[in-house]
């Protein structure tokens, strides 16, 4: 048992090096109570450490403690991709208005940044029931409280109150779901086990779709895909910036991440031959790919509709961000290596784009004091580098060319239609448009409108053009340079316990 234990805490580095950072974290803002500046210092150190770590698990795939977690290629990625978000959000937290005016709390800050960075590397490696649900409560927990953590503003405690009220409502439904799973699985806990009892007996088509949708309900809130998705526009308004960008990026990568593998381990029939190379069958003709599809044609079409009529830029960002759910979602319906592949590539892209456009609007912020879309009128004049990034996030969000946005969709469009998923492709490709004419409100504001107000130049330091350009140049080099991604998503497909 000792043995055993060791074993699993050498596979387990990532998430020790975070948990001991978490420790850290909060003794040296005791000791060092004045300086509360050093705390973010080793939360960096940290984070980063832990994605050091998870690089070196790329080419692993075992199990470890008893089966709770696993330790594979696809948990690495999406390690990698959470640990690189909260890296850029602790960077952008240095020049955010909202955290460096409550500076005697930048302590809890750092700690409960770091404490959900590890329940979402948690959600990327569980392969049991169990497990599923501590590390989204972990995640939520630490997630409630940052989003109430500007508590002077007068939407931020609003903010986490529905934020609670929902997560608690959403965990509510998936232990319910989970319980109906668990007896008709005769007591199965792990995915690789419920596979096995679901191939080796009848169960009840009805009592298995009851499960699944109540399991659906519980990871589409931690995606906000429609109609779970309530808590998303408020939240990004009332949470600082920083918080706001994390969620949107870091949280949709742990929720995707755990609703592929409860599925694809769960629910995949892997005895089933004459299938072209790639391509998978459901078990039992259980097509619960069939219902992901009615969820992304809602949660992007939502999105996107629902976005047209915001002004305030957080709120558009966040409509804008769930129907990004709606289309990786498309990639989920696809039964097959290369859907999931093009959910792994966009993530990449989403990533620098998505973070990208919350960042300029955490600078202009500051800057102007508004996050309403007039106070982004004559910024092309008063900003032009700030202004251009944000036409080249704007337009990657878009899924224009050559940006990085287009080869994201161009991928999950092309394994649509190599799956015969011609009409999901169809309501995509019409969603994009439809995006456009939001982002082009903004494109209008900053070039085509006069300044509001002051007139005079909008300056920013050397650091800050420094973390944008570390943003704005992948996203064009990936829109005409993507073979690195696609290689990476492709070597990153292996999950443990499938063949």
């Amino acid at each position: 048992m000792v043995d055993q234990a060791l074993r699993s805490l050498a596979q387990f580095l990532p998430e020790t090096a975070l948990a001991v950072c978490f420790c850290l974290a909060i003794l040296v803002g005791i000791i060092f109570r004045r300086r509360p500046q050093i705390v973010p210092v080793v939360a960096l150190v940290g984070i980063t450490v832990a994605v050091w770590f998870a690089i070196q698990q790329t080419g692993s795939s075992e199990s470890v403690f008893s089966g709770m977690i696993v330790v594979d290629p696809f948990a690495a990625f999406f390690k990698i991709v959470i640990g690189t978000t909260a890296i850029l959000i602790l960077l952008f937290s240095i020049y955010s208005s909202e955290v460096q005016s409550t500076i005697k709390r930048l302590v809890e800050y750092s700690s409960l940044l770091v404490a959900m960075t590890l329940g979402m590397f948690l959600m990327a490696g569980s392969a049991n029931l169990l497990m599923m649900v501590l590390s989204i409560e972990l995640t939520g927990l630490s997630s409630y409280v940052l989003a109430g953590y500007t508590k002077e503003a007068p939407d931020s405690s609003e903010a986490s109150l529905k934020y609670i009220i929902y997560g608690a409502l959403s965990t509510g439904l998936m232990l319910y779901g989970i319980s109906i799973l668990f007896g008709l699985t005769g007591g199965a806990l792990e995915f690789s086990d419920i596979n096995k009892a679901l191939a080796g007996g009848s169960v009840s088509p009805l009592a298995l779709l009851v499960a699944s949708l109540l399991i659906i309900a519980g990871l589409g809130y931690k995606i906000s895909a429609v109609p779970f998705h309530f808590w998303t526009p408020d939240v990004y308004e009332g949470a600082p910036v920083t918080i706001t960008a994390f969620l949107s990026v870091a949280s949709k990568a742990a929720g995707f991440a755990m609703l592929i593998r409860f599925f694809k381990v769960s629910f995949i029939d892997s005895n089933v031959v004459g299938l072209p190379a790639g391509f998978w069958a459901s078990l039992q003709d259980f097509e619960w790919n069939k219902i992901v599809a009615i969820l992304s044609v809602l949660t992007m079409t939502l999105g996107n509709l629902v976005a047209v009529w915001q002004n305030n830029l957080k709120r558009l960002l966040a409509y804008s961000s769930i129907a990004h759910a709606g289309y990786m979602l498309m990639g989920v319906v696809v039964l097959s290596d290369k859907g999931i592949a093009a959910v792994l590539i966009y993530f990449v892209v989403y990533l620098l784009m998505n973070l990208g456009a919350f960042y300029i609007v955490m600078l202009i912020e500051a800057k102007t004091g508004s996050e309403d879309i007039d106070s982004y009128k004559g910024l092309g004049y008063r900003s032009p580098f700030i202004s251009v990034a944000m036409v080249i996030f704007f337009i990657s969000l878009a899924g224009i060319p050559p940006t990085a946005g287009f080869i994201g969709k161009l991928f999950l469009f092309a394994a649509l239609l190599d799956a015969k998923w011609i009409w999901l492709a169809i309501v995509g490709a019409i969603n994009s448009v439809i995006s456009l004419y939001y982002y082009v409100r903004v494109v209008r504001n900053m070039f085509l409108r006069d300044p509001e107000g002051a007139k005079t130049p909008i300056a920013f330091s050397l650091p800050q053009f420094a973390i944008l350009v570390i943003l704005v140049i992948p996203t064009l080099v990936f829109g005409l340079y993507y073979s690195p991604i696609v290689e990476l998503a492709n070597a990153s497909l292996s999950m443990f316990g499938l063949p």
